[in-house]
């Protein structure tokens, strides 16, 4: 069976779509725990491998329907000015994308959470989620008009687990009411915390796909990147790409579409 990453183009009936979440830590390859301390001033100074190191990120976007991003830049002295979110949805051909500005740094950073698609969204709507420090958030996405629309939900959780709790809430809160629902992203906990998140996991429920570990990425162990299905989605294939572009590893799933599901997206 041929990997997820290697279909490049979307199947125009959109049965099926392929999705992708990915921690880009700014672009900075981390490879071993060292380089958190030897390659820090990365996260403050532009680097000359950044920019080519993108380029191959596009490379492997580019296979994908949606994109869920975290930790990219949105244009800042770190980045070379360039808006990341923007750049890779221009050099992986994806006509829609958004940004979401988590933690405004000036001129020194734009740390942001991301969104690219080839199909439209309806409507999308960013959420600060609830911190004692503020700089987590989540883009919430909308395909098709009515119930059955498909919901798409990227977010990037903090590390506590005081913290963490009150932003599950949140998102409880937030997909309970919905039908056919993705959540998906670093949400820096392992499977066990989310299950034990009772409302979390009642909400919807949510179910998860089989965990995969993501990080790190250069020896993955644990499985903090996540894509969380609503009952009515079923995953066909998941799996990470072993690609050390950071410190995490993108996560890659294939879900079917359910018929109603498709002609809603279809009428917007």
């Amino acid at each position: 069976m041929p990997s997820l990453a290697d279909a490049r183009f979307p199947d125009p009936n959109r049965e099926h779509l392929k999705l992708l979440t990915f921690n880009l830590q700014v672009g900075i390859q981390t490879s071993a725990y060292h380089h958190y301390v030897t390659r820090s001033w990365q996260h403050f100074l532009p680097h000359p491998e950044r920019q080519q190191r993108l380029g191959m990120i596009a490379e492997v976007l580019s296979r994908f329907d949606v994109v869920g991003l975290q930790e990219v830049d949105g244009g800042s002295f770190r980045s070379s000015q360039i808006n990341q979110v923007q750049y890779l949805a221009e050099t992986a051909g994806f006509p829609h994308h958004y940004q979401q500005l988590n933690r405004n740094l000036g001129r020194l950073g734009q740390h942001s959470n991301g969104l690219l698609s080839r199909l439209q969204p309806s409507q999308i709507k960013e959420h600060s989620l609830p911190g004692t420090l503020p700089g987590r958030g989540a883009i919430h996405a909308r395909f098709g008009d009515g119930p059955d629309a498909l919901h798409l939900i990227v977010a990037h959780l903090s590390l506590g687990q005081r913290t963490q709790k009150r932003q599950l809430d949140y998102l409880s809160e937030l997909v309970t009411p919905l039908h056919h629902v993705v959540v998906m992203g670093d949400l820096n906990c392992t499977p066990d915390r989310l299950q034990a998140h009772g409302r979390f996991c009642d909400a919807l429920p949510l179910h998860p796909v089989r965990p995969v570990p993501s990080y790190p990425s250069w020896r993955p162990r644990r499985a903090l990147d996540h894509i969380l299905l609503s009952s009515s989605l079923q995953a066909n294939e998941v799996e990470v790409l072993d690609h050390l572009f950071s410190d995490h590893l993108p996560v890659a799933i294939d879900i079917q579409l359910p018929k109603a599901c498709r002609h809603a997206m279809a009428a917007a």
